[in-house]
């Protein structure tokens, strides 16, 4: 990592460059990004899915937020990185960074395809406040990066209406409606999600995330689909032709921005926190820019009763498997070789088995004891755990199906657990059933319900360095906006159709955490006098663990509420289990 160091240090010489970031970002603004843009893990050995490096010719500084301080601090050593704790007290941003390190007349350096528009005008603000500027136009980690993975080739592959609920055409309609509602005659959409959503296709070039590396163009008159033409099928070809989206290579879309200036456009609209900053200072120069959030962005959030069917039938799926893999589990722990990784591939094992799986949602998180207290751990052939007949294990997985997307978080007893565990363990419970029961006047935003989850912690001094829920794309991200559980920045109101994740957890450093994971749909309730109100409808199927479950600490509608949860799971998943499998999710699923 010193050498890698080194070497980018001596080409932001030659650049006449004195600070230089490296976001962990894709051209796409995008989470989770491909092998081809582990740009940051290359330069820091860092693996986490959320960092920034900035690198000066003295310091080099790794800043990333709580999910990751345990990881971050082990990855780091000896790499030349300084890691930098966001959030908390005394620790600067990596924008106050930044500033204190650029020298007066400095520059500031990004490749401007991974930055985003926002961000990269407010680096610009800094420099030109030290009387520098920013270059943009390299790649630096490009020129050090030997045998760097290509980009992904995968295939592009439709999703049928019978899933989607919608055509690409009355999705495209909406989203001109919009366009004009606007005032704009050009929309420029770059975020993959989005652009998968829109078009009813997926594909496999972000690992977990069924996406097409791709940008999309729309006026009132064409719709332009940048995409590599060898992912293409026929299939997909006449697909796209029926739908008038015409193609054109990946990467002309930036040929297309830097000749809007020869074309009477008008008004653009783009969203600056998605679109990269390169993109961003051509159409700028040639157009009005409607900064606005991609209308595709709430359209998709707020599934239809089509997909919602769907879900819940992955979700069904989902619960089948993860019961079979619980029985397992608690049966076996302690009468045969365990680890991390194996029970992890046992999960996987189970879910392979259900009609129409095809892929984990995402890494799948198993921490045994102490790596339960890492809040995104993910397991290394280093790493890797044995698992004993004791204590906890931390299980937060989920799958894709055809018909959606899942999440779920387990906190499960292998045996004796202390006094301690079992009450944050029902704490941690009462947060989780505290939320999944919120009834709320529409126009309530997440972070409006936030301290349901978080009030029984902060009551006895404790909380969690992560949201309390994020929005569950379907058969795309698993994380997804703009709807989420945090009490700062989930300002968009809940709306129904909306799935969230409802998670809390407690994690004790060096030692174990917990945390239980539902996903919960927002549906109508009710109208009254007062306005109309909504609910929630709880769509993950399985038993919290019983063993670890402080009975005295609930309270008489606590219990009520784990009672009808435990008695809608069994009635759900029943049918699909076979005779010994429903007595043991009988007996798991017992009232309190």
């Amino acid at each position: 990592m010193n050498e890698r160091l080194e070497a980018l240090r001596r080409l932001m010489q030659e650049k006449n460059i004195a600070v230089y970031i490296v976001p962990t970002a894709d051209f796409h603004e995008s989470e989770y990004v491909g092998a081809y843009f582990a740009c940051r893990r290359y330069l820091t050995g860092f693996t986490g899915s959320a960092g920034i490096a900035a690198v000066t010719l003295e310091e080099a500084g790794l800043f990333t937020d709580g999910r990751y301080f345990l990881q971050a601090e082990e990855q780091l050593k000896d790499s030349g990185f300084t890691l930098f704790r966001s959030g908390e007290k005394g620790v600067p941003t990596i924008e106050e960074f930044v500033k204190e390190v650029l020298p007066e007349g400095g520059n500031i350096g990004f490749d401007g395809r991974v930055v985003n528009a926002s961000w990269g005008l407010r680096l610009q603000k800094i420099a030109e406040e030290k009387k520098g500027g920013l270059i943009t136009s390299f790649d630096l980690v490009d020129e050090i990066w030997e045998d760097r993975p290509p980009l992904s080739k995968e295939k592009v592959w439709l999703l049928p209406e019978e899933y989607t609920g919608e055509s690409v055409r009355e999705k495209l309609d909406r989203v001109l409606k919009k366009m004009t509602e606007y005032g704009a005659s050009m929309h420029i959409l770059t975020s993959l999600d989005d652009i998968a959503w829109l078009l009813n296709i997926r594909g496999n070039d972000v690992r977990h995330c069924p996406v097409v590396l791709s940008y999309l163009v729309m006026t009132q008159n064409a719709c332009i689909f940048y995409v590599d033409p060898d992912k293409l099928t026929d299939e997909v070809k006449s697909y796209l032709q029926e739908n008038d989206i015409t193609t054109a290579p990946y990467n002309d879309i930036y040929a297309l921005a830097d000749a809007l200036s020869e074309r009477n456009v008008g008004a653009v609209l783009l969203d600056k926190g998605r679109v990269n900053y390169r993109l961003y200072e051509a159409v700028e120069k040639a157009a009005d820019i409607v900064d606005k959030a991609n209308p595709s962005q709430l359209m998709k959030a707020c599934k239809n009763s089509v997909e919602v069917e769907n879900i819940r039938y992955a979700h069904v799926k989902d619960g089948v498997a993860l019961v079979k893999w619980l029985k397992w589990l608690k049966e076996q722990v302690g009468k045969e070789p365990m680890t991390e990784i194996s029970v992890a591939d046992k999960l996987e094992g189970f879910r392979r088995e259900q009609e129409h799986f095809l892929d984990i949602s995402f890494g799948t998180i198993a921490g045994y004891e102490e790596h339960g207290a890492i809040i995104h751990y993910g397991a290394t052939e280093e790493t890797n755990a044995e698992i004993q007949p004791k204590g906890f294990l931390l299980v937060d997985s989920g799958a894709h199906y055809l018909e959606g997307s899942t999440d779920i978080t387990r906190t499960i007893v292998l045996g004796p657990i202390t006094e301690e565990q079992k009450d944050l363990f029902t704490i941690v419970l009462k947060s989780n059933l505290n939320l999944a029961a919120a009834k709320f006047v529409r126009g309530v935003t997440g972070a409006n319900l936030d301290i349901l989850a978080r009030a029984p912690l902060w009551e006895v001094g404790l909380d969690y360095r992560h949201g309390t829920g994020h929005g569950v794309g379907n058969l795309l991200n698993i994380h997804e906006g703009p709807n989420a559980f945090r009490w700062r920045g989930a300002d968009v109101p809940l709306c129904e159709g909306m799935i969230t994740s409802d998670e809390p957890g407690v994690y004790m450093d060096h030692r174990f955490g917990i945390r239980h994971e539902n996903e919960i749909l927002c549906r109508k309730d009710e109208e009254t006098e007062y306005g109309e109100f909504l609910s929630f409808e709880t769509i993950t199927y399985c038993p919290f663990d019983l063993e670890a479950v402080e009975v005295s600490m609930l309270s008489d509608r606590e219990k009520k509420l784990l009672n009808e949860y435990h008695r809608m799971v069994f009635r759900t998943l029943a049918p699909y289990l076979d005779a010994e499998e429903k007595l043991w999710l009988r007996y798991e699923t017992r009232e309190i």
